[in-house]
């Protein structure tokens, strides 16, 4: 059986970087990706009317590594022709759903590499005299057809899966229990919803308020807080963002890089954008104004428990101030509640034994011992070592570039 050079298990923006970096460095030699999609979409579900980046454009899939790549923003709209458009808005924050549609441009170039509707199920080692020399990544088809191919290195980006809270855990599978992720898709086979809570404080759960309130729904806005936090996206603090950054985070002990993470989590981490906070405060504003309280904002509210049956979802609703707990009846329930990012512990799970505690080296490449010679690389989980930045799109440019560089030159671990 043939041994790819490369194997991508995910073709989100961080593995179709990945592909470009490859390609512009003449190193795309032999490597395919498996995406279980069936064609390439980013946040799909959250693509809501209205919603626009939240950093620049120029954070694209190539211009910190590359400003003359084809492959750029500016290239893309210069190919679509709106290019003098988009300067008249004056702006360096596009829409979510143009800038969907470049990642799609983009990836419509690397479709011979892509094998779209396939699901990584497992990632086995191959052994040779004692050491692990390449990898059997296996995967399902759309079609339930099950394939094996094998790679002498991979690349895992396979971004979160959905933060569902302990108190909503009976309740997976109702269809009237979202998470954020398959918002749009879900709501639409809910037609009838018209009373909906929205679990969170984040932008996520800011945004999908907004998008109920512009539908007419009666929306109880839950968070634990006491107020939506503004997002800092002042110039110094996104510093952190700069690729430079990340090599100050990494080379920080343990104990010091958590309390930066903790130091600076207001600027990804349940906080909205602070024009979108003033939207919704206007809402419950004119709520008063008119005497109609459409929507609640039960902040300083936990949900301690969920029920559902024929007539809708329950909630057991703890008010933190004084203590009191009462029960809510809704249509729906949308949890923007987060993501987990430990999908690749799983993923992995075979090669545990050859890998030091899913530790990673400055270039992202899982450490392991001298009898395995295949290369593990992670895209998007590595944020405890590398720095906020890492789930996000900052630094993907230039993260691409360094994984290039160390498959390219057998960047040894450590």
């Amino acid at each position: 059986m043939h041994i790819h050079n490369l194997i991508g298990i995910g073709f989100g923006p961080s593995n179709l970087a990945l592909a470009i970096a490859l390609s512009e460095q003449g190193r795309e030699h032999d490597a395919i990706y498996l995406e279980r999609q069936p064609h390439f979409a980013w946040h799909p579900d959250m693509l809501l009317d209205g919603a626009n980046m939240q950093i620049s454009f120029l954070k694209d899939l190539a211009t910190l590594r590359n400003p003359s790549s084809r492959y750029t923003f500016l290239n893309y709209l210069h190919q679509q022709q709106r290019l003098q458009d988009f300067i008249n808005l004056k702006t360096f924050y596009p829409s979510r759903q143009e800038f969907n549609d470049y990642l799609g441009w983009a990836a419509r170039h690397f479709a011979a590499q892509c094998r779209y509707g396939e699901e990584v199920t497992a990632v086995h080692p191959v052994q040779q005299g004692g050491r692990v020399t390449h990898l059997s990544v296996q995967s399902r088809g759309a079609d339930g057809v099950l394939h094996e191919r094998l790679a002498r290195n991979i690349v895992v980006s396979v971004g979160g899966s959905p933060a569902i809270p302990e108190s909503f855990a009976a309740l997976r599978g109702d269809a009237r229990v979202l998470h954020s992720s398959s918002y749009l898709g879900s709501m639409a086979r809910l037609k009838d919803a018209r009373r909906v809570a929205v679990i969170g404080a984040g932008q996520s759960a800011a945004e999908i308020f907004m998008d109920l309130h512009g539908k007419g729904c009666s929306v109880d806005l839950v968070t634990r807080g006491r107020a939506i936090k503004p997002a800092d996206d002042s110039p110094f603090i996104n510093e952190i963002f700069n690729a430079d950054y990340t090599d100050y985070v990494f080379k920080q002990p343990p104990a010091e890089r958590a309390a930066l993470l903790d130091e600076y989590m207001n600027t990804n981490y349940a906080v909205a954008d602070t024009d979108l906070i003033e939207q919704i405060f206007n809402v419950f504003y004119q709520q008063k104004v008119v005497g109609n309280p459409r929507h609640q904002f039960l902040r300083r509210h936990e949900v301690t428990a969920a029920h559902a049956d024929a007539g809708g979802i329950s909630l057991q609703l703890n008010d933190q101030e004084n203590g009191t707990t009462f029960n809510a009846r809704y249509d729906a329930v949308i949890l923007a509640t987060g993501y987990r990012r430990q999908q690749h512990h799983s993923l992995l799970a075979p090669l545990a034994q050859w890998l030091d505690g899913f530790r990673v080296d400055r270039n992202y490449q899982l450490q392991a011992g001298p009898q395995f010679a295949p290369r593990v690389f992670l895209q998007g989980g590595c944020e405890a070592s590398h720095g906020l930045s890492d789930t996000l799109l900052s630094v993907m440019a230039i993260r691409s570039h360094e994984i290039g560089a160390a498959l390219h030159d057998g960047v040894p671990a450590g």
